[in-house]
Protein backbone atom coordinates (compact mmCIF):
# COMPACT_ATOMS: atom_id res chain seq x y z
CA UNK A 1 0.00 0.00 0.00
CA UNK A 2 1.34 3.50 -1.03
CA UNK A 3 1.48 5.77 1.71
CA UNK A 4 0.81 9.77 1.21
CA UNK A 5 3.31 11.65 3.26
CA UNK A 6 3.38 15.32 3.66
CA UNK A 7 7.03 16.23 3.55
CA UNK A 8 10.11 14.41 2.57
CA UNK A 9 11.64 15.46 5.89
CA UNK A 10 9.21 12.69 7.15
CA UNK A 11 10.85 9.88 5.61
CA UNK A 12 13.83 10.80 4.79
CA UNK A 13 16.05 10.15 8.27
CA UNK A 14 15.87 6.86 7.10
CA UNK A 15 17.78 7.09 3.87
CA UNK A 16 21.13 7.92 3.34
CA UNK A 17 21.14 8.97 -0.47
CA UNK A 18 18.19 10.51 -2.77
CA UNK A 19 18.34 9.51 -6.63
CA UNK A 20 16.12 12.39 -7.26
CA UNK A 21 14.30 13.22 -10.91
CA UNK A 22 14.83 16.68 -12.31
CA UNK A 23 11.69 17.51 -14.71
CA UNK A 24 8.60 17.53 -12.95
CA UNK A 25 9.94 17.14 -9.98
CA UNK A 26 12.91 19.96 -9.23
CA UNK A 27 12.14 22.11 -11.90
CA UNK A 28 9.28 22.58 -14.23
CA UNK A 29 11.21 22.69 -17.55
CA UNK A 30 11.06 26.70 -17.17
CA UNK A 31 12.25 27.60 -13.14
CA UNK A 32 13.50 25.55 -10.45
CA UNK A 33 10.62 24.59 -8.15
CA UNK A 34 11.44 26.58 -4.88
CA UNK A 35 9.94 24.27 -2.22
CA UNK A 36 12.00 21.05 -3.82
CA UNK A 37 15.12 22.93 -3.56
CA UNK A 38 14.59 23.63 -0.06
CA UNK A 39 13.90 19.90 0.52
CA UNK A 40 16.84 18.67 -1.12
CA UNK A 41 19.00 21.91 0.88
CA UNK A 42 17.41 20.46 4.19
CA UNK A 43 18.10 16.81 3.21
CA UNK A 44 21.54 17.39 2.66
CA UNK A 45 22.67 19.49 5.41
CA UNK A 46 21.41 16.56 7.60
CA UNK A 47 24.23 14.49 5.84
CA UNK A 48 21.92 12.75 3.03
CA UNK A 49 23.93 12.34 -0.33
CA UNK A 50 21.67 13.63 -3.54
CA UNK A 51 21.87 12.15 -7.15
CA UNK A 52 20.29 14.03 -9.80
CA UNK A 53 19.03 10.53 -12.01
CA UNK A 54 17.53 12.41 -15.20
CA UNK A 55 16.96 10.77 -18.55
CA UNK A 56 18.03 13.75 -20.26
CA UNK A 57 20.22 13.26 -23.54
CA UNK A 58 22.23 15.90 -22.60
CA UNK A 59 25.91 15.12 -20.69
CA UNK A 60 26.47 15.40 -16.84
CA UNK A 61 27.81 18.49 -17.93
CA UNK A 62 25.60 19.93 -20.31
CA UNK A 63 22.94 19.13 -17.55
CA UNK A 64 24.89 20.95 -14.78
CA UNK A 65 24.75 23.93 -16.78
CA UNK A 66 21.75 23.68 -17.98
CA UNK A 67 19.60 23.71 -14.63
CA UNK A 68 21.68 26.46 -12.90
CA UNK A 69 21.85 28.44 -15.93
CA UNK A 70 18.47 28.42 -17.09
CA UNK A 71 16.54 27.02 -14.73
CA UNK A 72 17.74 28.37 -11.23
CA UNK A 73 18.73 25.29 -9.10
CA UNK A 74 21.60 25.83 -6.90
CA UNK A 75 24.16 23.84 -6.39
CA UNK A 76 23.84 23.41 -2.55
CA UNK A 77 20.52 20.92 -3.72
CA UNK A 78 22.73 18.18 -5.09
CA UNK A 79 26.30 16.22 -4.97
CA UNK A 80 26.26 14.50 -8.48
CA UNK A 81 24.26 14.38 -12.18
CA UNK A 82 23.88 10.61 -13.83
CA UNK A 83 22.17 11.31 -16.95
CA UNK A 84 21.40 9.30 -19.48
CA UNK A 85 22.82 10.40 -22.35
CA UNK A 86 26.14 9.80 -20.57
CA UNK A 87 24.82 5.88 -20.47
CA UNK A 88 23.81 6.41 -24.21
CA UNK A 89 26.90 7.74 -25.12
CA UNK A 90 29.51 5.98 -23.14
CA UNK A 91 27.28 2.75 -25.46
CA UNK A 92 27.81 4.48 -28.72
CA UNK A 93 31.34 5.11 -28.61
CA UNK A 94 31.80 1.54 -28.51
CA UNK A 95 29.75 0.53 -31.80
CA UNK A 96 26.54 -0.53 -30.46
CA UNK A 97 24.85 0.95 -33.05
CA UNK A 98 28.21 1.18 -35.58
CA UNK A 99 30.08 3.76 -36.45
CA UNK A 100 27.92 5.81 -39.04
CA UNK A 101 24.36 6.73 -37.49
CA UNK A 102 21.65 9.04 -38.59
CA UNK A 103 21.10 11.66 -35.69
CA UNK A 104 17.67 12.72 -34.40
CA UNK A 105 17.09 15.51 -31.96
CA UNK A 106 17.88 19.07 -32.04
CA UNK A 107 21.19 19.66 -33.88
CA UNK A 108 21.90 22.68 -31.69
CA UNK A 109 20.73 21.89 -28.09
CA UNK A 110 22.56 18.02 -28.50
CA UNK A 111 25.42 18.91 -30.67
CA UNK A 112 27.58 18.20 -26.88
CA UNK A 113 26.03 14.41 -27.74
CA UNK A 114 28.60 13.69 -29.89
CA UNK A 115 31.09 14.94 -27.43
CA UNK A 116 33.42 11.40 -26.45
CA UNK A 117 32.84 10.34 -22.97
CA UNK A 118 35.72 10.71 -20.47
CA UNK A 119 34.48 7.16 -19.38
CA UNK A 120 36.53 5.76 -22.52
CA UNK A 121 39.94 5.41 -22.91
CA UNK A 122 39.69 4.33 -26.84
CA UNK A 123 36.56 5.76 -28.05
CA UNK A 124 35.56 5.10 -31.83
CA UNK A 125 35.68 7.44 -34.08
CA UNK A 126 31.39 8.32 -34.83
CA UNK A 127 30.16 10.25 -38.17
CA UNK A 128 27.01 11.15 -38.26
CA UNK A 129 25.74 10.97 -41.72
CA UNK A 130 22.25 10.82 -43.75
CA UNK A 131 20.15 8.10 -43.19
CA UNK A 132 20.75 6.02 -46.60
CA UNK A 133 24.18 5.91 -45.61
CA UNK A 134 24.07 4.88 -41.13
CA UNK A 135 24.28 1.82 -39.41
CA UNK A 136 22.80 2.70 -36.89
CA UNK A 137 20.20 5.75 -35.26
CA UNK A 138 21.40 8.32 -31.99
CA UNK A 139 18.11 9.52 -31.06
CA UNK A 140 18.01 12.27 -28.23
CA UNK A 141 14.33 13.35 -29.31
CA UNK A 142 12.16 14.68 -31.87
CA UNK A 143 13.22 17.53 -34.65
CA UNK A 144 10.14 18.83 -33.68
CA UNK A 145 9.33 18.09 -29.98
CA UNK A 146 5.26 19.31 -30.74
CA UNK A 147 4.99 17.09 -33.82
CA UNK A 148 3.40 13.70 -33.55
CA UNK A 149 5.60 10.45 -33.90
CA UNK A 150 4.10 9.10 -36.45
CA UNK A 151 5.59 11.74 -38.66
CA UNK A 152 8.61 9.85 -38.64
CA UNK A 153 7.14 6.40 -40.19
CA UNK A 154 8.44 7.14 -43.39
CA UNK A 155 12.21 6.84 -42.26
CA UNK A 156 11.43 4.44 -39.58
CA UNK A 157 10.45 1.96 -42.24
CA UNK A 158 13.70 2.40 -44.04
CA UNK A 159 15.44 2.04 -41.40
CA UNK A 160 13.44 -1.12 -39.90
CA UNK A 161 14.55 -2.35 -43.54
CA UNK A 162 17.72 -1.31 -43.54
CA UNK A 163 18.11 -3.40 -39.74
CA UNK A 164 19.20 -0.56 -38.43
CA UNK A 165 19.16 -0.32 -34.26
CA UNK A 166 17.90 2.43 -32.33
CA UNK A 167 19.50 4.28 -29.53
CA UNK A 168 17.22 5.85 -27.05
CA UNK A 169 19.35 8.65 -25.44
CA UNK A 170 16.14 9.39 -23.01
CA UNK A 171 13.43 6.85 -22.72
CA UNK A 172 10.82 9.65 -21.24
CA UNK A 173 7.29 9.78 -23.33
CA UNK A 174 6.40 13.22 -22.99
CA UNK A 175 7.42 16.08 -20.93
CA UNK A 176 5.80 19.36 -19.87
CA UNK A 177 7.54 22.34 -19.79
CA UNK A 178 5.73 24.93 -18.13
CA UNK A 179 1.95 24.34 -19.41
CA UNK A 180 3.34 22.95 -22.75
CA UNK A 181 3.73 19.23 -23.29
CA UNK A 182 6.25 18.06 -25.33
CA UNK A 183 7.11 14.46 -26.98
CA UNK A 184 10.18 12.91 -26.00
CA UNK A 185 12.78 10.40 -27.62
CA UNK A 186 11.12 7.61 -25.78
CA UNK A 187 7.93 8.28 -27.89
CA UNK A 188 10.08 7.56 -31.02
CA UNK A 189 11.81 4.90 -29.85
CA UNK A 190 8.30 3.52 -28.73
CA UNK A 191 6.75 3.90 -32.25
CA UNK A 192 10.10 2.39 -33.71
CA UNK A 193 9.65 -0.95 -31.81
CA UNK A 194 5.82 -1.02 -32.70
CA UNK A 195 6.95 -1.01 -36.31
CA UNK A 196 9.69 -4.05 -35.96
CA UNK A 197 12.58 -2.14 -35.38
CA UNK A 198 14.92 -2.59 -32.45
CA UNK A 199 16.02 0.06 -30.01
CA UNK A 200 18.19 0.02 -27.16
CA UNK A 201 17.60 2.00 -23.82
CA UNK A 202 19.51 3.54 -21.41
CA UNK A 203 17.93 6.00 -18.67
CA UNK A 204 15.20 5.23 -16.04
CA UNK A 205 13.73 2.53 -15.88
CA UNK A 206 16.48 0.62 -17.30
CA UNK A 207 19.64 -0.54 -15.37
CA UNK A 208 22.66 1.46 -16.88
CA UNK A 209 21.50 4.54 -15.67
CA UNK A 210 21.32 3.59 -12.30
CA UNK A 211 24.94 1.57 -12.71
CA UNK A 212 25.96 5.02 -13.55
CA UNK A 213 24.68 6.75 -10.51
CA UNK A 214 25.89 4.26 -8.14
CA UNK A 215 29.29 5.16 -9.78
CA UNK A 216 28.66 8.81 -9.31
CA UNK A 217 28.16 7.67 -5.28
CA UNK A 218 31.32 5.40 -4.95
CA UNK A 219 33.30 8.58 -6.87
CA UNK A 220 31.88 10.91 -4.02
CA UNK A 221 32.96 8.65 -1.04
CA UNK A 222 29.73 6.42 -0.51
CA UNK A 223 29.01 2.63 -0.90
CA UNK A 224 25.42 2.78 -0.09
CA UNK A 225 23.22 -0.46 -0.08
CA UNK A 226 20.01 -0.63 -1.86
CA UNK A 227 17.88 -0.36 0.96
CA UNK A 228 19.53 3.01 2.23
CA UNK A 229 18.48 4.76 -1.38
CA UNK A 230 15.13 6.14 -2.04
CA UNK A 231 14.19 6.99 -5.60
CA UNK A 232 11.98 9.91 -5.96
CA UNK A 233 10.00 11.34 -9.65
CA UNK A 234 6.98 11.76 -10.98
CA UNK A 235 7.45 9.12 -13.56
CA UNK A 236 5.01 5.85 -13.08
CA UNK A 237 7.17 4.33 -15.62
CA UNK A 238 10.10 5.55 -15.55
CA UNK A 239 11.25 6.82 -11.79
CA UNK A 240 8.88 3.79 -9.75
CA UNK A 241 9.30 1.20 -12.08
CA UNK A 242 12.84 2.01 -12.37
CA UNK A 243 13.35 1.92 -8.55
CA UNK A 244 11.11 -1.65 -8.32
CA UNK A 245 13.40 -2.95 -10.79
CA UNK A 246 16.06 -1.81 -8.96
CA UNK A 247 14.64 -2.52 -5.31
CA UNK A 248 14.96 0.78 -4.19
CA UNK A 249 11.59 2.37 -2.47
CA UNK A 250 10.03 5.20 -4.14
CA UNK A 251 8.80 8.49 -3.53
CA UNK A 252 5.99 9.35 -6.51
CA UNK A 253 5.75 12.66 -6.91
CA UNK A 254 1.79 12.87 -8.15
CA UNK A 255 1.53 16.56 -9.08
CA UNK A 256 3.39 16.25 -12.48
CA UNK A 257 2.64 13.71 -15.60
CA UNK A 258 -0.01 12.29 -13.32
CA UNK A 259 -1.84 15.21 -11.74
CA UNK A 260 -4.41 14.48 -13.47
CA UNK A 261 -5.00 10.82 -12.94
CA UNK A 262 -4.03 11.35 -9.32
CA UNK A 263 -6.39 14.33 -9.09
CA UNK A 264 -3.56 16.09 -7.28
CA UNK A 265 -4.48 19.60 -5.65
CA UNK A 266 -4.81 22.08 -2.93
CA UNK A 267 -2.61 23.77 -0.47
CA UNK A 268 0.03 21.68 -0.29
CA UNK A 269 -1.02 19.82 -3.57
CA UNK A 270 -1.54 16.40 -2.50
CA UNK A 271 -3.22 13.10 -4.68
CA UNK A 272 -6.80 11.71 -3.87
CA UNK A 273 -6.43 8.65 -2.21
CA UNK A 274 -8.92 7.14 -4.31
CA UNK A 275 -7.41 8.45 -7.41
CA UNK A 276 -4.07 7.32 -6.45
CA UNK A 277 -5.01 3.90 -5.74
CA UNK A 278 -6.64 3.31 -8.96
CA UNK A 279 -3.97 5.30 -10.83
CA UNK A 280 -1.51 2.86 -9.47
CA UNK A 281 -3.88 -0.82 -10.04
CA UNK A 282 -4.38 0.35 -13.54
CA UNK A 283 -0.19 1.36 -14.50
CA UNK A 284 0.38 -1.57 -11.93
CA UNK A 285 3.32 -0.02 -10.59
CA UNK A 286 3.39 0.04 -6.55
CA UNK A 287 5.36 3.56 -5.25
CA UNK A 288 6.14 2.92 -1.29
CA UNK A 289 5.36 6.68 -1.32
CA UNK A 290 3.20 9.70 -2.73
CA UNK A 291 2.94 13.47 -2.04
CA UNK A 292 1.75 16.30 -4.38
CA UNK A 293 4.99 17.97 -5.02
CA UNK A 294 8.42 17.38 -3.66
CA UNK A 295 8.78 19.34 -0.16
Amino acid sequence: MTQIIPALSDISSAYDALFVDLWGCLHNGVNALPEAVAALQAYRQTGGVVILVTNSPKPRAGVESQIREQFGVPDDCWDGIATSGDSARVAMFTGVIGTKVWFMGEPKRDADFFDPPKLLDDPLPIQRVDLNEAEGIACCGPFDPLADPATNRPEFLLAKTKGLKLLCANPDIVVDRGEQREWCAGALAQLYTEMGGESLYFGKPHPPIYDLARRRLVALGHDIPARQILAIGDGIHTDVAGAMGEDLDSLFITGGLASADTKTSGSPAQPDPAALDAYIAKEQRQPTFAMGHLR
